[in-house]
Protein backbone atom coordinates (compact mmCIF):
# COMPACT_ATOMS: atom_id res chain seq x y z
CA UNK A 1 0.00 0.00 0.00
CA UNK A 2 1.06 3.20 -0.78
CA UNK A 3 1.19 6.59 1.12
CA UNK A 4 1.83 9.69 -0.04
CA UNK A 5 3.94 12.75 2.01
CA UNK A 6 2.73 16.60 1.18
CA UNK A 7 6.06 18.34 0.94
CA UNK A 8 5.07 22.39 1.03
CA UNK A 9 7.59 24.81 -0.07
CA UNK A 10 7.77 26.56 3.10
CA UNK A 11 9.84 23.52 4.75
CA UNK A 12 9.02 21.99 7.93
CA UNK A 13 6.95 22.62 11.07
CA UNK A 14 9.53 23.18 14.21
CA UNK A 15 8.56 20.27 16.08
CA UNK A 16 9.70 18.21 12.42
CA UNK A 17 12.48 19.50 12.79
CA UNK A 18 13.18 18.18 16.01
CA UNK A 19 12.02 15.06 15.55
CA UNK A 20 15.65 13.84 13.97
CA UNK A 21 17.19 14.59 17.67
CA UNK A 22 15.65 11.88 19.36
CA UNK A 23 17.11 8.80 17.81
CA UNK A 24 18.55 8.11 21.29
CA UNK A 25 15.13 7.49 23.02
CA UNK A 26 11.77 6.23 22.07
CA UNK A 27 9.03 8.66 21.84
CA UNK A 28 6.25 8.69 24.53
CA UNK A 29 3.15 8.30 22.66
CA UNK A 30 -0.37 9.00 24.59
CA UNK A 31 -2.92 7.63 22.60
CA UNK A 32 -6.73 9.10 23.16
CA UNK A 33 -9.81 7.10 22.78
CA UNK A 34 -13.39 7.10 23.49
CA UNK A 35 -14.31 3.47 22.27
CA UNK A 36 -13.34 0.42 21.45
CA UNK A 37 -9.71 1.48 19.97
CA UNK A 38 -9.50 -0.46 16.72
CA UNK A 39 -6.59 2.26 15.84
CA UNK A 40 -5.07 1.88 19.49
CA UNK A 41 -4.54 -1.69 18.86
CA UNK A 42 -2.55 -1.17 15.57
CA UNK A 43 -0.28 1.25 16.76
CA UNK A 44 0.13 -0.83 20.01
CA UNK A 45 0.93 -4.23 17.82
CA UNK A 46 3.24 -1.66 15.53
CA UNK A 47 4.95 -0.20 18.59
CA UNK A 48 5.51 -3.89 19.81
CA UNK A 49 6.67 -5.92 16.87
CA UNK A 50 5.76 -3.58 13.92
CA UNK A 51 7.02 -0.07 12.19
CA UNK A 52 7.10 1.50 15.54
CA UNK A 53 9.42 -0.95 17.56
CA UNK A 54 12.85 0.93 18.63
CA UNK A 55 11.01 4.15 17.49
CA UNK A 56 8.17 4.64 19.96
CA UNK A 57 6.76 3.58 23.39
CA UNK A 58 3.20 3.55 24.89
CA UNK A 59 3.38 6.12 27.83
CA UNK A 60 -0.16 5.87 28.57
CA UNK A 61 -3.69 4.59 27.04
CA UNK A 62 -6.15 7.60 28.23
CA UNK A 63 -9.79 7.99 27.55
CA UNK A 64 -12.58 10.49 28.42
CA UNK A 65 -15.00 7.52 28.98
CA UNK A 66 -13.99 5.16 32.39
CA UNK A 67 -15.95 2.27 31.09
CA UNK A 68 -14.33 2.64 27.34
CA UNK A 69 -13.40 -0.84 26.51
CA UNK A 70 -10.33 0.07 24.56
CA UNK A 71 -8.87 0.96 27.89
CA UNK A 72 -9.46 -2.95 28.97
CA UNK A 73 -7.62 -3.85 25.61
CA UNK A 74 -5.15 -1.52 26.29
CA UNK A 75 -4.24 -3.12 29.67
CA UNK A 76 -4.15 -6.79 28.18
CA UNK A 77 -2.00 -5.70 25.92
CA UNK A 78 0.30 -4.28 28.68
CA UNK A 79 -0.02 -0.49 28.13
CA UNK A 80 -0.35 1.89 31.23
CA UNK A 81 -4.14 3.46 31.22
CA UNK A 82 -5.75 6.55 32.96
CA UNK A 83 -9.24 7.72 32.35
CA UNK A 84 -11.10 11.07 33.68
CA UNK A 85 -15.16 11.54 33.17
CA UNK A 86 -16.18 14.13 31.20
CA UNK A 87 -20.02 13.94 31.15
CA UNK A 88 -21.12 17.30 32.71
CA UNK A 89 -17.99 18.89 32.48
CA UNK A 90 -17.32 22.47 31.20
CA UNK A 91 -14.55 21.55 28.13
CA UNK A 92 -11.77 24.37 29.14
CA UNK A 93 -11.98 22.82 32.75
CA UNK A 94 -11.83 19.25 32.04
CA UNK A 95 -9.23 19.76 29.27
CA UNK A 96 -7.20 21.61 31.30
CA UNK A 97 -7.35 18.32 34.16
CA UNK A 98 -6.71 15.62 31.15
CA UNK A 99 -3.36 18.33 30.06
CA UNK A 100 -2.30 17.92 34.00
CA UNK A 101 -3.06 14.00 33.95
CA UNK A 102 -0.60 13.57 30.62
CA UNK A 103 1.98 15.89 31.49
CA UNK A 104 2.55 13.20 34.23
CA UNK A 105 3.40 10.83 31.41
CA UNK A 106 6.16 13.17 29.96
CA UNK A 107 4.67 12.24 26.13
CA UNK A 108 6.41 13.60 23.48
CA UNK A 109 3.15 13.35 20.92
CA UNK A 110 -0.32 13.03 21.49
CA UNK A 111 -2.31 10.33 18.96
CA UNK A 112 -5.87 10.52 18.69
CA UNK A 113 -7.36 7.22 17.97
CA UNK A 114 -11.23 7.48 17.55
CA UNK A 115 -10.98 10.45 20.75
CA UNK A 116 -14.70 11.67 20.54
CA UNK A 117 -14.07 15.45 21.62
CA UNK A 118 -13.65 18.49 20.59
CA UNK A 119 -10.17 19.67 21.54
CA UNK A 120 -10.18 23.10 23.62
CA UNK A 121 -7.48 25.98 22.47
CA UNK A 122 -6.33 24.98 25.95
CA UNK A 123 -5.24 21.81 25.54
CA UNK A 124 -4.19 22.16 21.89
CA UNK A 125 -1.79 25.05 23.20
CA UNK A 126 0.10 22.69 25.60
CA UNK A 127 0.78 20.18 22.90
CA UNK A 128 0.90 22.08 20.25
CA UNK A 129 2.55 20.63 16.81
CA UNK A 130 2.73 16.98 19.25
CA UNK A 131 -1.05 16.67 18.19
CA UNK A 132 -1.69 13.84 15.36
CA UNK A 133 -5.15 12.56 14.50
CA UNK A 134 -6.38 10.61 11.78
CA UNK A 135 -9.74 10.84 9.53
CA UNK A 136 -11.90 8.84 7.49
CA UNK A 137 -11.97 11.12 4.30
CA UNK A 138 -10.19 14.20 2.74
CA UNK A 139 -9.92 17.06 5.08
CA UNK A 140 -10.52 19.25 1.96
CA UNK A 141 -13.81 17.67 1.30
CA UNK A 142 -15.01 16.41 4.41
CA UNK A 143 -14.66 17.39 8.32
CA UNK A 144 -15.93 16.22 11.39
CA UNK A 145 -18.05 12.95 12.25
CA UNK A 146 -20.09 10.79 9.89
CA UNK A 147 -16.81 10.69 7.14
CA UNK A 148 -17.78 6.75 6.11
CA UNK A 149 -21.71 8.09 6.45
CA UNK A 150 -20.60 10.49 3.92
CA UNK A 151 -18.74 8.73 1.44
CA UNK A 152 -21.37 5.99 1.51
CA UNK A 153 -24.30 8.03 0.39
CA UNK A 154 -22.18 9.69 -1.90
CA UNK A 155 -21.81 6.75 -3.39
CA UNK A 156 -17.81 7.50 -3.78
CA UNK A 157 -15.84 5.13 -5.95
CA UNK A 158 -12.83 6.27 -3.60
CA UNK A 159 -12.30 8.00 -0.45
CA UNK A 160 -8.95 8.83 1.41
CA UNK A 161 -7.83 8.54 4.65
CA UNK A 162 -5.78 11.48 6.31
CA UNK A 163 -3.07 11.40 9.11
CA UNK A 164 -2.66 15.14 9.82
CA UNK A 165 -1.43 17.49 12.94
CA UNK A 166 -4.07 18.79 14.61
CA UNK A 167 -4.35 22.69 15.11
CA UNK A 168 -7.20 24.61 16.39
CA UNK A 169 -9.97 24.17 13.61
CA UNK A 170 -12.15 21.10 13.08
CA UNK A 171 -9.66 18.71 10.74
CA UNK A 172 -8.27 21.71 9.47
CA UNK A 173 -4.49 20.87 10.56
CA UNK A 174 -1.60 19.96 8.39
CA UNK A 175 -1.63 16.99 6.46
CA UNK A 176 1.08 14.46 7.18
CA UNK A 177 0.04 11.67 4.88
CA UNK A 178 -3.12 10.32 2.96
CA UNK A 179 -4.15 6.96 1.48
CA UNK A 180 -6.71 6.43 -0.83
CA UNK A 181 -9.66 4.09 -0.14
CA UNK A 182 -11.03 1.48 -2.98
CA UNK A 183 -14.83 1.69 -2.51
CA UNK A 184 -16.33 0.35 -5.57
CA UNK A 185 -18.22 -2.53 -5.46
CA UNK A 186 -18.89 -1.43 -1.86
CA UNK A 187 -23.05 -1.60 -1.01
CA UNK A 188 -22.93 -1.09 2.42
CA UNK A 189 -22.13 1.13 4.98
CA UNK A 190 -20.42 -1.63 7.08
CA UNK A 191 -18.75 -2.42 3.56
CA UNK A 192 -17.25 0.90 3.24
CA UNK A 193 -16.18 1.18 7.09
CA UNK A 194 -14.42 -2.39 6.80
CA UNK A 195 -12.51 -1.01 3.87
CA UNK A 196 -11.43 1.92 5.54
CA UNK A 197 -10.60 0.60 9.14
CA UNK A 198 -7.76 -1.44 7.05
CA UNK A 199 -6.23 1.36 5.51
CA UNK A 200 -6.34 3.20 8.87
CA UNK A 201 -4.76 0.80 10.48
CA UNK A 202 -2.01 0.42 8.33
CA UNK A 203 -1.48 4.41 7.61
CA UNK A 204 -1.68 5.61 11.11
CA UNK A 205 1.44 3.64 12.27
CA UNK A 206 3.52 4.02 9.03
CA UNK A 207 3.37 7.75 8.93
CA UNK A 208 3.97 8.65 12.98
CA UNK A 209 7.16 5.96 12.00
CA UNK A 210 7.74 8.05 8.64
CA UNK A 211 7.49 11.09 11.18
CA UNK A 212 9.90 9.52 13.75
CA UNK A 213 12.39 9.06 11.28
CA UNK A 214 12.23 12.59 10.57
CA UNK A 215 10.82 11.20 6.98
CA UNK A 216 7.81 13.81 6.44
CA UNK A 217 7.66 17.15 6.00
CA UNK A 218 3.70 18.96 6.09
CA UNK A 219 1.88 20.69 3.80
CA UNK A 220 -1.12 23.46 5.41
Amino acid sequence: MHTSALISASGQLPFLKAAGNHSARKQRLAILLSGRGSNMVALVNAVQGGVLNGLAEVAVVFSNKPDAPGLETAAALGCPTASLSSQGRKRDEFDAEVVDLLNQYAPDYLVLAGYMRILSPTFIRAFAGRILNIHPADTHQHQGLHAYEWAFENQLPETKITVHVVDEGLDTGPILAQAPVDLRGANTLHEVERRGLAVEHFIYADTLARLLRSELKVEN
